[in-house]
């Protein structure tokens, strides 16, 4: 199962459902890292060998273009559906190969 890092505004339902889907999902609050920038958020996740999860699609979508060696990040739309948003993910990751590089858009 894949490695998360769901940023700071990313919602705990989904981080549960994804947990309970079987990954390891680490939040920027368990890793006590509240109040980082978006470049150190890709960071820390690129040092722990983690994908990014987040809401923040502008400022990761550019980020993923100047920084391209990264773990993966996956970059979603505002989704009240958490189950939906969750089995999205899930289904996205798991169509195979590394997301070392990637950028994946998952949408309402």
């Amino acid at each position: 199962m894949a490695r998360f890092y769901a940023d700071e505004q990313y919602p705990l339902p989904i981080v549960q459902i994804l947990r309970s889907l079987g990954h390891n999902v680490l939040t920027v609050q368990d890793a006590g890292n509240a109040g980082l920038s978006d470049e150190e958020v890709l960071a820390f996740a690129t040092c722990d060998l983690r994908i990014v999860l987040t809401l923040n699609r502008r400022h990761f979508v550019r980020l993923h273009q100047e920084q391209p060696n990264h773990s993966g990040i996956i970059v979603c739309s505002q989704d009240c559906d958490w189950i939906k948003q969750a089995t999205k993910i899930h289904q996205a990751i798991s169509e195979g190969g590394s997301l070392t590089g990637q950028l994946i858009r998952v949408y309402k």
